[in-house]
């Protein structure tokens, strides 16, 4: 049962408290007194160091200064996620922290001993905070500090869906600074995410290991800054699972089943380092020391001294199960790495990228015309050209397969760019003939060829298409004639697809598929996607949908089909809602397509935008993850991301995938894009082209676009009215929205 923070009455067992019950029953005999005892201390020195702390902040600064940490919506996000209280101002602090007093109960057992947990995180959450309120946190890299909601959106998603497989927290000091990379380096190549703290800090840039949001390893700082692997853990249940801030064991639960997280102590461990440890029990994560211990807490605070099998056996504890995929290449492989951004000066060579010809194709291909696993490479090798070298490149991936059919080749194509960005040292952004790859000098010293990314893509389709997959083969293309007379044939099969879809309306089929792909991580989201609707992740195409309805059955996308509409011009089908109220589990009963102000369709969090109405301009305004600044809607995409996903409906603002903005659908109910009075100047530019010819069609004027307000012009409404008043925007003319 579901109770509220201010409900439960601490001494009360919960059902989330029956997981720890067959510890408990072990415990009955032998309770691990001292350990509990030290744990006890901690909490109570955490607490103590916290109370010290705020007394002066408040004598220094007032009960009314603002605390927080910054570019997040979830305030203080411990005690947001477990009580519900949104902490502002710092006079809000002094009765929460004497709330948690009273969870520092004298009896030793271990219930008693996560509510000491509790009582820790609250206290370390309190002390960085202060940290913040008086410019101390960390400010050299790559000691990150707090991770910001910008850095959640991006992974987080990944993190709870599992493609990012768990949380690895380390703390202390490792037996030595070959060992703890030896470590760090066994989880990046799983994948994990990756918190880390105190003096493995130092010892891992000893060692030169890569460190920082790229490489989703983010070394936090020291002492209480540990807290911030938590606060990113729980603002991710908070981002994606759709639980409401303050359900306490709601919360637990979640972290306890997407999270996946577990805590590697270090080398000795201090009384409070215990007490956060017996916070990480508290939701869920289980505790490995590589020190002997007097006393264990079996399942839950454990010793494992081989640091060669240490990552192994937290994973058996924490019940992670991993499908391996070995591949012979000299360097580190998996999704730990997709982050990771070579700049110019790091790169050994480059393609593509506008600076010479590149593209990507794959294609289906008659058995006879493959030889699987082959990778053949047509011109120069890394090895071939000097540092700083610039040559062009083709990638042809050719697969054959019983239930391979050529619709499902650009649904497939687009796994290129993430396979390639899996490879350390790898960097490949954009799609078709547009992409850009470069290889790391370090890559190259460790000994990378072209051959390599050969076979990652052959193993990775293999992997991840088993149903349709049956022989790969990939043609790597350097040479500049060969490169040139390719990507002409390549060209001509973009085009085919575009046009293919080009011609798809909502009105021409007969289906529209859901997509529930994000339903691990908002569990009342559903996304209807149709030919004029792309899923608000961007990816998810209704050719995309179709292709992975064939290729697996009883897979994410489902048909729905369409029947008669009950509203053409907010486009309601009875078929629709008739599927998404089980689909979001009972929570929507109805869905309208085309209008923003009548129950839109919800989000998840993984959107590439979010519109949001203007009223006093009568228009929206949309914002997009790339953009970090205010909005005249008065909040940042990460406060509206916190506000709108999660599988919530919230009429007037709604998640979508850029491409969207360019759909004649686009909240046609509402006046389509002719309400748009806002946009970041990136995204205007990014659409720049198609949008003129989308004004030109809907009889807006090829210059509608610089009608639009930006962050140049304003942030504010009353900024930006001016503006449109000058530029005779239409939505100050259109009927109102409301």
């Amino acid at each position: 049962m579901a109770i509220a923070y201010d409900v439960i009455p601490y001494l009360e067992r919960t059902d989330f408290d029956e997981i720890y019950q067959e510890a408990e029953e072990e415990l009955k005999d032998k309770m691990p007194t001292r350990l509990l005892s030290r744990g006890l201390n901690g909490a109570i020195i955490a607490t103590g160091y916290a109370e010290i702390l705020l007394h002066k902040a408040l004598r220094d600064l007032g009960p009314d200064h603002p605390v927080g940490y910054p570019d997040t919506a979830y305030h203080l996000p411990v005690i947001t996620a477990l009580s519900g209280e949104k902490v502002t101002r710092l006079g809000e602090l002094p009765p929460i922290l004497n709330r948690m007093r009273n969870n520092l109960k004298e009896e030793r057992n271990f219930f008693n001993a996560r509510l000491w947990g509790e009582t820790t995180l609250y206290a370390a959450e309190v002390i960085e905070a202060i940290h913040y309120v008086y410019g101390d946190e960390p400010k050299v890299d790559p000691w990150t500090g707090f991770v910001t909601d910008p850095v959640l959106r991006q992974y987080g998603i990944k993190l709870v869906d599992w493609t990012i497989p768990g949380q690895a927290i380390i703390m202390g000091r490792a037996k030595s600074s070959k060992a703890i990379a030896k470590i760090v380096q066994e989880l990046m190549g799983k994948g994990f995410m990756i918190f880390l703290c105190d003096e493995v800090i130092e010892q891992l840039l000893e060692e030169n290991v890569k460190m920082g949001v790229d490489y989703i390893a983010f070394p936090v700082g020291n002492f209480t800054q540990i807290i911030h692997a938590v606060n990113y853990a729980l603002r991710a249940g908070l981002a994606f699972g759709g639980i409401p801030a303050g359900r306490r064991e709601e919360i637990r639960d979640y972290q306890r089943r997407r999270i996946r997280a577990f805590v590697l102590q270090l080398g000795e461990a201090t009384d409070v380092q215990v007490a956060a440890h017996f916070g990480a029990n508290f939701l869920g994560f289980p505790v490995i020391c590589d020190q002997p211990l007097e006393e264990e807490i079996p399942d839950w605070y454990l010793h494992h001294g081989d640091y060669d099998t240490l990552v192994q056996f937290a994973m058996e504890v924490r019940g992670i199960k991993l499908e391996t995929m070995e591949l012979d290449i000299p360097i580190n492989f998996g999704p730990a790495f997709e982050g990771e951004v070579i700049r110019k000066a790091d790169a050994y060579l480059e393609f593509g990228g506008g600076r010479s010809p590149g593209f990507e194709l794959l294609s289906s291909v008659s058995a006879d015309d493959i030889t699987d696993g082959k990778v053949q490479l047509i011109g120069p090798d890394v090895s071939d050209v000097p540092e700083g070298s610039l040559l062009p490149l083709g990638i042809m991936v050719d697969i054959y397969g019983r239930k391979m059919e050529e619709q499902f080749e650009g649904v497939l194509e687009r796994r290129i760019h993430d396979y390639m960005n899996y490879g350390e040292g790898l960097w490949h952004v954009a799609q078709r003939d547009l992409n850009w790859v470069r290889i790391s000098k370090e890559a190259v010293a460790k000994g990378v060829r072209m051959e390599h990314v050969g076979e990652i893509l052959i193993a990775k389709f293999k992997a991840d298409f088993p149903s349709i997959v049956d022989r790969v083969q990939v043609t790597l293309i350097t040479d500049q004639a060969l490169v040139e007379e390719k990507i002409k044939l390549a060209r001509e099969k973009y085009r085919a697809r575009d046009e293919r879809m080009r011609g798809l309306t909502d009105e021409a089929v007969e289906e529209f598929y859901t997509c529930l792909l994000c339903q691990s991580f908002a569990p009342n989201h559903v996304c209807i996607v149709t030919p004029e609707r792309v899923g608000l992740c961007g990816a998810v195409t209704w050719l995309d949908a179709r292709a992975s309805h064939q290729i697996d059955a009883n897979g994410p996308n489902q048909p729905i089909i369409k029947g008669p509409s009950t509203d053409e011009v907010k486009g309601i089908w009875d078929s629709v809602n008739q599927v998404v109220q089980p689909a979001s589990h009972g929570n929507l009963s109805e869905v309208a397509l085309y209008t923003l102000m009548e129950n839109p369709m919800t989000s998840c969090g993984c959107f590439e935008g979010i519109m949001g109405i203007v009223p006093e301009c009568n228009g929206i305004m949309i914002t997009t993850r790339e953009h970090k600044g205010e909005t005249p809607c008065g909040m940042t995409f990460s406060t509206l991301a916190g506000m709108v996903g999660g599988g919530v409906q919230t009429p007037g603002f709604m998640g979508i995938g850029r491409s969207y903005i360019l759909s004649r659908k686009f909240i046609k109910a509402d006046g389509g894009i002719a309400r748009i009075v806002w946009m970041p100047k990136e995204l205007k530019e990014f659409l720049r082209e198609e949008f003129v010819q989308r004004s030109i069609e809907e009889g807006l004027g090829e210059d509608f676009i610089d009608k639009i307000a930006d962050e140049t012009v304003g942030i504010a409404a009353e900024e930006i009215m001016p503006f449109l008043e000058e530029k005779g925007h239409p939505a100050l003319t259109m009927d109102p929205l409301f």
